[in-house]
């Protein structure tokens, strides 16, 4: 006996290594796939972190930051050379034909063409610069042609102010050549305000040459104007350090808003990825619940069925008294571990929008007094004594009977659970302000504490006075009293106060009213019959 119980004990553990097998490599595959999110997860966090510290660096390091945007204002110098292409030579024109006064059309026509020449050279190179690849457009050299671009610029705007004029030219050359100052050196300070190498190369020429030119004049007005000059030159230079700090606060804010529309794709992204994996898990837990209601249940039919018997002696007298508690505690304990199964069903079909309400006409008194007869026999053993109060004439509501049926009885089965020996549980019912009808529930229990409340209304929530009492219960009751009365667009209201007790109540809407004899079911609400019926009572 022994060989052979020991043969057969290794054809057993034989047969079981396959899928033994199998299972450890299904959790090594799960395994490395929890792995491989996980380290994703993590790079992105390092990544997300790296990002922070690069954006709190640079708002901390104002010189560095600068540098950091260099390639950002290049794109913006030579944007705003495009920009203003055509505005230029049109400034270099009305100038030209204005100085024809003074000097003589031949030399205004050759500078002209050489101003505009230059200028389409900025303008050519910028192009050049916007239609680079990214990987050429960090070198260095774009920033020396810009430099040397805008210096060839300004010289050939300080020509003009070389020229030779005719004789008897007056002070009127000299206001004019002071105001083409102001506006070129404001024009050309626009444009390079971004670079601010670019700056001095295409504004210092002409500052330079128009001082030097009212220099060689002996009058006081000359000497004025150079000192104006001067210090236009230093106002304008100001005014383009002012544009560069703008134009650097600009670029920071775009950065930052950058990291922070990746920060948030970023959390997006795992938020669809939880999403996911909620919904995953939400049908794995229904599909679960599904099948382990038939295989709980078919068990539990079982047991429910010959406990009964043997503790009822259906087949004969029980010897052993402690036989039969045993038996009664296994029916009470194959009870409410029905009732448990029964209340996760049903909360997790109203939560997934699978529980349908068979709507009639029923009376809400009829539903209440029911319930009120099957719980007698509870209230009776703890000496509690059932109120029953409601108001007659209370028309038929259109709603599930067997819906109500387990609202009320959640809420009496709770009065009666919590309410001491010897206590009271009344049940109100009656119409609201607003023309629906209530039904109340109220004991002179413990009561809750405020701050429990909100624990209680949640599911599997309980509070500290059913857990120090362990009252058995799943706490799945008012949850489902919930979800039922708002699936009949109806409000659920609960109030409480230490030692004086509590009062739950759930209110019908006045649309769920059906205004028509109490014993006419034959009119459904809504048909046409319903809403003459209703239009005559009114």
């Amino acid at each position: 006996m022994m060989s052979q119980s020991w043969k057969t004990s290794s054809i057993t553990i034989t047969k079981s290594t396959p899928s033994g097998r199998h299972m450890k490599s299904q959790a090594s595959a799960n395994g490395s796939d929890t792995l491989a999110i996980n380290r994703q997860r993590a790079l992105r966090r390092r990544e997300m972190a790296r990002s922070v510290r690069d954006i709190r660096s640079r708002l901390g390091a104002p010189e560095s930051r600068h540098s950091t945007f260099e390639h950002e204002r290049q794109h913006l110098f030579a944007d705003t050379r495009i920009n203003a292409a055509f505005a230029a030579p049109l400034l270099a024109l009305i100038v030209a034909a204005i100085s024809s006064l003074w000097v003589s059309p031949q030399f205004m026509g050759a500078w002209f063409l050489i101003t505009i020449c230059t200028h389409f050279l900025m303008v050519v190179i910028s192009h050049s610069y916007e239609k680079a690849p990214s990987d050429q457009k960090v070198r260095i050299v774009w920033s020396r042609r810009f430099i040397i671009g805008d210096l060839i610029y300004g010289c050939s705007w300080a020509l003009f102010f070389l020229m030779p004029v005719a004789s008897g030219a007056g002070e009127g050359l000299v206001i004019f050549h002071f105001a083409a100052l102001l506006i070129v050196i404001a024009m050309n300070t626009m444009q390079s305000a971004n670079l601010p190498k670019c700056l001095l190369a295409s504004t210092l020429p002409i500052t330079f040459f128009v001082t030097f030119s009212f220099l060689q004049q002996s009058s006081a007005v000359h000497y004025t104007l150079a000192a104006m000059a001067i210090g236009a030159q230093g106002f304008f230079l100001i005014l383009g350090n002012q544009l560069l700090k703008n134009a650097n606060t600009m670029l920071e804010y775009r950065a930052d808003k950058d990291h922070l529309i990746a920060e948030l794709e970023t959390a997006n992204s795992m938020s669809d990825e939880a999403r996911r994996r909620a919904e995953a898990a939400n049908l794995a837990k229904s599909r679960f619940l599904a099948t382990m209601s038939h295989e709980l249940r078919t068990p539990l039919n079982a047991i429910l069925g010959f406990s009964e018997i043997m503790k009822d002696e259906v087949l004969g007298s029980m010897a052993n008294k402690t036989y039969r508690a045993y038996a009664e505690d296994i029916h009470g304990s194959g009870e409410h571990l029905l009732n448990l199964i029964n209340e996760i069903l049903d909360l997790s079909r109203i939560e997934a929008g699978r529980h349908e309400l068979h709507e009639e006409p029923i009376l809400l008194e009829d539903v209440v007094a029911e319930c009120g007869t099957m719980m007698k026999v509870r209230a009776k053993a703890k000496s509690i004594v059932l109120h029953h109060a409601h108001q007659s004439d209370l028309p038929r509501v259109w709603a599930d009977e067997r819906a109500l049926r387990q609202v009320v009885l959640n809420l009496m089965s709770n009065a009666v659970k919590f309410t001491p020996i010897g206590g009271e549980v009344r049940v109100n019912l009656g119409p609201t302000s607003d023309g629906g009808q209530y039904v109340s529930v109220r004991d002179n229990g413990p009561g809750i504490p405020e701050e429990e409340i909100p624990t209680v209304l949640e599911a599997f929530g309980q509070g500290s006075h059913a857990i120090k009492s362990a009252e058995p219960g799943t706490g799945l009751g008012l949850s489902i009293v919930q979800a039922l009365i708002s699936m009949h667009d109806g409000t659920f209201k609960i109030k409480s106060q230490l030692g004086e007790g509590t009062e739950v109540t759930v209110c019908l809407p006045p649309s769920r009213n059906m205004n028509y004899p109490a014993d006419d079911k034959s009119v459904a609400p809504g048909s046409l019959d319903a809403r003459l019926r209703t239009a005559n009572s009114g």
